[in-house]
């Protein structure tokens, strides 16, 4: 972990200080490419054989029996099923605040527009269980589905050798009324789900994190015509987190290590006004990693920390807002004052008694956030995601012959007679 005192940087390092990991790969993209076009040009018959190739299961039918995911769930132990339930309440609650209102509105005299609020028909979630069973992810993607009205929702993860889906995602599924669940993982469950197979169906939205081959697939299949939409470009995870002379360096560490334990592409970065508490988190992160289960992970992941040392509050906002985390921390006196500064960032927790690790499971907040700068651009996983907006219109006759007008002006200055034509043609006006 490299300590980096931000004010003797010139531009040039500065930018550098806050890169992100690199993960573009032409080899990646290419054998994605080849993934998807298997799958949609041959449907089952690829996903079932490079199901066997990347994950080494054999299974004919990857569809979860619902009896499974019954027994998943009776199988769960009581402190674990009562900690997956409150998650799921409070998650449930924050989201369904989130319900957006239909609106109509007179214009003018006779001139109404609304706009109505439909859910997708059939999205498709994609639920990471590699490395770890990330069950949560199917919380927060599953359950703003289903507050939201969707139709039809759509779960793939991919299988162990034995073909079979960790447990735990599978009584997940169970506890969010999931029953449509695939064994499969990977650029080809993208894949199945963007364009179907005969027995996987086409979706109309992706959503959920996943690896390098999953996030690429994505995006492929979202610019291929015909091909569904995406929750928000992902990459690998990153936390900022701002401390200054109140801040816990133990808590500090650990909020930094919750981070770099899930990818080794991860990025942590901590932003001091103190010298000596960016000596006293390094110091702690050092100690605290050798304990950790994941700690190969997280110590290649800690190659890319920056702990950046710098002048105050003010330009510790500064480069928040430029570099626009994913998670943002602040450990810092009176740290709510801060939250109005803040322009670009996926999720704040603000306070020393505000963990990372709240938000990604229970707190309410959605986790699946933007990645790699996007949080510039774009929110975070949210009961909109999952329904769209149509507008209406509806004109009396008195209406158009009032704006009717001026529509045909604004029509011609763009040289676009059809569009005066069907005006005059309804106010009983000679087509000139």
């Amino acid at each position: 972990m490299e300590i980096i005192y931000w004010n003797e940087l010139d531009e040039g390092a500065q930018s550098a200080a806050l890169a992100r990991p690199d993960i573009s790969a032409c080899a990646v993209r290419d054998v994605v490419r080849d993934i998807i076009m298997a799958v949609k040009e041959r449907g089952d018959e690829a996903l079932l054989e490079l199901t066997r190739r990347f994950d080494g299961a054999v299974a004919e039918d990857m569809r979860v029996c619902v009896k499974d995911l019954e027994a998943a769930w009776s199988d769960l132990g009581c402190e674990t099923r009562a900690a997956m339930q409150r998650a799921f309440g409070n998650i449930a609650r924050f989201h369904q605040a989130q319900a957006p209102a239909p609106l109509c509105v007179e214009i003018e005299d006779g001139l109404i527009c609304e706009r109505l609020i439909r859910p997708l028909d059939c999205v498709g979630i994609y639920v990471p269980g590699g490395t770890a069973p990330l069950f949560s992810s199917l919380l927060m993607a599953a359950i703003p589905a289903k507050l939201a009205g969707v139709r039809r929702i759509v779960v793939a993860s991919p299988p162990g050798k034995d073909g079979l889906i960790a447990p735990v995602i599978l009584a997940a599924a169970k506890l969010c009324g999931i029953e449509e669940i695939y064994a499969m993982g990977g650029a080809q469950a993208i894949a199945a789900m963007a364009f179907g197979t005969g027995s996987v169906p086409r979706v109309d939205k992706l959503f959920g994190p996943g690896n390098q081959w999953v996030s690429e697939a994505k995006v492929q299949v979202a610019q291929m015509q015909g091909g569904p939409a995406m929750d928000m470009p992902a990459g690998p995870s990153e936390v900022m987190v701002l401390a200054d002379e109140s801040a816990n360096a133990n808590w500090v560490a650990a909020d930094l290590l919750s981070q770099a334990e899930h990818d080794p592409k991860a990025q942590v970065i901590m932003l001091t006004t103190a010298k000596t508490v960016a000596e006293a988190v390094k110091t702690a992160t050092c100690k605290q990693l050798q304990s950790l289960p994941r700690a190969s992970i997280a110590k290649k992941a800690l190659e890319n920390a920056r702990l950046i040392c710098v002048k105050d509050r003010v330009q510790m906002l500064d480069i928040v807002n430029r570099y626009a985390p994913e998670h943002l921390i602040l450990q810092v006196q009176n740290a709510q004052e801060l939250v109005p500064g803040v322009r670009n960032a996926g999720s704040v927790f603000v306070g020393p008694y505000t963990p990372e690790a709240l938000g990604d499971y229970a707190s309410g907040t959605n986790h699946v956030l933007p990645t790699a700068g996007a949080a510039r651009a774009y929110s975070g996983l949210g009961l909109e995601s999952f329904v769209k907006f149509i507008t209406v219109q509806r004109a009396t006759k008195a209406a158009l012959a009032s704006l009717g007008p001026v529509v045909q002006t604004l029509a011609r200055m763009e040289e676009l007679d059809a569009h005066a034509r069907a005006i005059a043609v309804r106010l009983d006006a000679p087509v000139p």
